[in-house]
C-alpha cells in the first residue's frame, strides 16, 4: 500500500463517520444516501490525485471540503433539495472540523428503538464505523444478503426523519445500550479480522475506542456501562502490539511477549474500569473488563488466575447467556480442570444452530483435542475450521495448527 493510500484508509476509519454525520445534519438524515455518495466521491478523488500531487497538509480538511463540494453539486441537481444549499455552503472546512455532536447524534439516531436491534447495529456499523457488508456479516454471524436487506430497510426508515439531533434525556439510556453493542462488534472485527489478509486491523479497534470516548465526553451518555466497555476495549487493545509476530502471524495469548503490551493503555483501562465501578450498576461489560484485567495483571501464562476467570465467566453467563459466552467459559474450564472438561462443554455447543459456521468453535475443539494428546481428532476439527470463511491470516494460523497435528 502506498503512503497516500494508507493515509486515505486511516482517514476513512477515523473521519468518515464525522463527515457523513456533519453533512447529514445539514441535509437531514432522510438524505443519508447523498451524504454517503458525496464522501465516497471525495475518497475516490483522494485516491486518484494524492499519489501524484502528494498528501495535503490538512488531509481531513481536504476530504471535508471535497465531500461538501460534491454534496453541493448533487443538491443542485435536485429541485426539492435546493433549500439545503445555504446550509451546506455555511460549512467551512478551513475554520471548522466535522462535528462530534453531529456524530454522536448520528450514532444515537441509528440506534432508534423503532428499528429492530439487528438493524440498529447494522446501520451504525456501516454509517459510523465504516464497515463493509462482508465485515458486518462476519461480526454479526449472519449472511451478507441479510445485512444488505437490513441496510435497505433501515435507510427506508431514515427517509422519514427530518432532522439529526440528540434524543431527549429519557430515551438516551436505551439508545446508548445499542451503541455499546455496535462498538463491541466494531472492536471485535478489528481485534480478530474476518476478512482480508491482516490478522489484526488496528484502525477498527482505534475507531471503536474513539467512539467510546465520544460517549464518555458527554455527561448525558457517560454511563457506568459505557465506561466499563471503554475500559474493556482499552485493556484488550493493550495486547495488540504482541498479538502478531514480525511476519504478521497470529500469536495465542500464551505465546505473546508481554513486554510488548502497551502499559499506557493498561493504565488508562484500569483507571476507566475503576471509574465504571463507583456505583451499583453491574453489566456484562463490567465482567468482561474484569476478565481482561486478570489477563493483563498476570506476569505470564502460568501466573494467570484461571479459577478467578472461570468464576467471572459464570457471572457473565448469568448476565448475558449466549453461545459465545459459553464457548469462552469452556476454554477457561479447560484451563482449570483439563482439556476433557472443556471438550465436553464445547461438544454440547456443536448442536447450537447459532454457532453454525462459527469458526472459533471447531478451532477451539481442535486446540483442546491436540492438548489432550489426540492429534487425529484435533486435525479433523482444524480441517472443519479451515472450510469456513475467514481472513487469510486466520487460514494460515489454522494451517500451522493442522501441521502440528501431522507432526
Amino acid at each position: 500500500m502506498t503512503e497516500s493510500a494508507g493515509v486515505v484508509e486511516h482517514l476513512f476509519r477515523h473521519s468518515a463517520g464525522q463527515i457523513i454525520a456533519t453533512l447529514a445534519s445539514r441535509l437531514g438524515p432522510a438524505r443519508l444516501d447523498l451524504a454517503e455518495e458525496a464522501l465516497a466521491d471525495a475518497f475516490e478523488q483522494a485516491l486518484r490525485t494524492w499519489p501524484h500531487n502528494g498528501v495535503p497538509d490538512n488531509p481531513r480538511g481536504w476530504l471535508f471540503r471535497a465531500a461538501r463540494n460534491r454534496a453541493i453539486d448533487l443538491v443542485r441537481r435536485e429541485q426539492t433539495l435546493r433549500a439545503k444549499l445555504p446550509l451546506l455552503a455555511e460549512l467551512d472546512p478551513d475554520t471548522q472540523s466535522p462535528g462530534r455532536d453531529a456524530e454522536l447524534a448520528m450514532m444515537l439516531l441509528c440506534c432508534h428503538p423503532e428499528l429492530p436491534q439487528t438493524s440498529q447495529v447494522t446501520l451504525t456499523l456501516k454509517t459510523v464505523g465504516g464497515l463493509g457488508v462482508q465485515e458486518i456479516a462476519a461480526a454479526m454471524l449472519t449472511s451478507p444478503g441479510a445485512v444488505t436487506q437490513r441496510l435497505a430497510r433501515a435507510k427506508r426508515w431514515l427517509r422519514s426523519r427530518e432532522s439529526l439531533e440528540l434524543p431527549p434525556a429519557a430515551a438516551l439510556a436505551e439508545r446508548v445500550d445499542s451503541v455499546l453493542a455496535v462498538l463491541y462488534l466494531l472492536f471485535s472485527e478489528g481485534y480478530d479480522s474476518t476478512t482480508g489478509d491482516a490478522a489484526v486491523r488496528r484502525e477498527l479497534c482505534g475507531e471503536a475506542i474513539r467512539l467510546g470516548r465520544l460517549l464518555l465526553a458527554d455527561l448525558r451518555t457517560d454511563l457506568p456501562r459505557a465506561r466499563a466497555l471503554v475500559a474493556l476495549l482499552l485493556l484488550q487493545a493493550s495486547r495488540l502490539p504482541a498479538r502478531v509476530d514480525d511476519e504478521g502471524e497470529v500469536l495465542l495469548l500464551a505465546e505473546q511477549d508481554r513486554s510488548r503490551w502497551d502499559s499506557a493503555l493498561i493504565a488508562e483501562g484500569t483507571r476507566t474500569f475503576a471509574a465504571a465501578c463507583t456505583g451499583s450498576e453491574l453489566s456484562a461489560y463490567h465482567v468482561e473488563a474484569a476478565i481482561a484485567l486478570c489477563h493483563v495483571a498476570s506476569e505470564g501464562p502460568e501466573q494467570t488466575d484461571w479459577p478467578r476467570i472461570l468464576q467471572l465467566y459464570d457471572q457473565l453467563a448469568a448476565l448475558r447467556p449466549s453461545p459465545v459466552t459459553w464457548l469462552n467459559r469452556a476454554i477457561a474450564l479447560a484451563m482449570v480442570q483439563g482439556p476433557a472438561a472443556g471438550i465436553a462443554e464445547l461438544e454440547r455447543l456443536e448442536n447450537d444452530e447459532r454457532l453454525a459456521g462459527y469458526r472459533p468453535l471447531p478451532a477451539a475443539l481442535g486446540a483442546l483435542w491436540l492438548r489432550a494428546g489426540e492429534p487425529g481428532r484435533a486435525a479433523a476439527y482444524y480441517r472443519a475450521a479451515l472450510a469456513l470463511p475467514g481472513s487469510e491470516a486466520q487460514q494460515r494460523f489454522l494451517r500451522r495448527r493442522l501441521a502440528e497435528c501431522a507432526g
